[in-house]
This record gives structure tokens, C-alpha cells and sequence, in this order.
């Protein structure tokens, strides 16, 4: 497990240069996304680099790791509507071979097709985490098997009172969401945490110094043979 640490602006440029490496090595890399606020500095420079000519999406494929239920992809708090406006709209990625779960077609089997569909594009080369304040990553809050596959799993209230600074009101938002699991999470070839403030320090302190337990879903990292870890000073004070 490596830690980087820096100002909000350097682990950007960091993390992003991490990408540029890879696609440059491997034009057609299949990657795996995250949305909320913690990856919008790197998507600007992932953005800034495509435009400048330095890295290209143009044979990327891409899954993006979750979907509220009930929510489709023209709704402006979806996951499909979150990436087009914030990378997709912006950098050469085919959009047909970008992927986000359903929020609508929540069948157990429609869940199962989309780590098919993983596996067939030859598996996630890096996939990008946030991390919850109570070890969620994904969607997947304390106590989820780490066998789990991608699956529809409730919200805790903690979790939609989190999310709900993005909705008009608590109430607008999903009791739901498709994530990927901790299975498909730790199938990907190599993992980026990025982590934000001082209130994900406790919980990047128990992720990586913390026993392995699915009680911080997050701690499954300690067993995946690389991962990366992009703190900012704040979120790194407790290590």
C-alpha cells in the first residue's frame, strides 16, 4: 500500500499522472470510476492533460462504480449524468464504451451481467475510490460480505444524510443504490483511494492501520497487492 500525501492540487496532479502513464503504455486500458466530490480535482486534470494532448480516452473503456436506484440517466443527481458533465462531455472517450450500472433494471441478474460484462473487457485496470466517513467504499456500508458481487443494497441514513447536500432535501434522496462489491472492487489489477478533510482521517486511520474487518469495508485494501492512497494534509493527519 502506498501513501501519497500533499495539498488538494498535488495529489491531483499526482493521481493524474498515474493515468497519464497508463494510458500512454496502454492506450485501451479499461478503467473504473467513482463520483461525489472527492474525484473532481482529479477529473479536471485528467481533463486538462487530454486537452493538452498528453494522455487519450479514445480506446478507454470504462465502469463507473455505482448507481442510485430509481434515478435514469438523465436525472442531474444521477451517476451517468454526474460523469458526462464532469469528464465524459469533456475528454475523447467513446460514450458507448463507458458503463454505469442501471438505476432502473435492478434485477439480481442484471446485477450479475455487469461483473460479466467487467470480466469480458479483460478486467478493470485501475479502479478510483472516495471513501465513506463510516468505510464505505462504492456503496457498500459496514458489514458487507467481502465475496459480495455487484449488488442493490439499501443506504444507511447516515450515508443519505451525507449525499443529501447534493438534492434539494433529504428526502429527494434514493433509499437505494447498484454498487459494484467488494469482490469486484478487489478483482480490478491496481486501486487509487483519494481521500479528502479532516473528517475522513479517523477513518483512513482505521483503513490502513486498522484490523481487516468488513465492520470498515475500506480495511479489505490492506489485502489487495497495490493500491495507492492520495491523501490530502488534513486526511493524512492521523497516520
Amino acid at each position: 500500500m502506498k501513501i501519497v500525501v500533499g495539498t488538494r492540487e498535488e495529489i491531483a496532479k499526482k493521481a493524474a499522472a498515474r493515468y497519464e502513464k497508463l494510458l500512454n503504455e496502454r492506450p485501451n486500458a479499461v478503467l473504473g470510476f467513482a463520483t461525489g466530490s472527492t474525484p473532481l480535482d482529479l477529473y479536471g486534470e485528467l481533463i486538462n492533460l487530454n486537452k493538452a494532448g498528453r494522455l487519450s480516452f479514445a480506446e478507454v473503456t470504462s465502469f463507473n462504480l455505482d448507481e442510485y436506484v430509481g434515478l435514469d440517466g438523465t436525472h442531474d443527481q444521477s451517476y451517468r449524468y454526474f460523469m458526462n458533465e464532469n469528464l465524459f462531455n469533456h475528454v475523447d472517450i467513446r460514450k458507448e464504451c463507458t458503463f454505469v450500472p442501471s438505476g432502473l433494471d435492478v434485477s439480481d441478474e442484471k446485477a450479475a451481467q455487469y461483473d460479466e460484462a467487467i470480466k469480458a473487457a479483460g478486467g478493470i485496470d485501475v479502479q478510483l475510490l472516495g471513501i465513506g466517513n463510516n468505510g464505505h467504499i462504492g456503496f457498500n456500508e459496514p458489514n458487507t460480505p467481502f465475496g459480495s458481487i455487484t449488488h442493490v443494497v439499501e443506504l444507511t441514513q447516515n450515508t443519505r444524510e451525507v449525499n443529501s447536500r447534493f438534492f434539494a432535501s433529504i428526502d429527494e434522496v434514493p433509499t437505494h443504490a447498484v454498487t459494484m462489491g467488494i469482490k469486484t472492487v478487489m478483482n480490478a489489477k491496481s486501486i487509487i483511494l483519494v481521500a479528502l478533510g479532516k473528517a475522513k482521517a479517523p477513518i483512513i486511520r482505521e483503513t490502513v492501520l486498522g484490523e481487516v474487518t468488513p465492520k470498515v469495508p475500506a480495511s479489505v485494501l490492506q489485502l489487495h497487492p497495490e493500491v495507492e492512497i492520495y491523501l490530502d494534509y488534513e486526511a493524512a493527519s492521523l497516520l
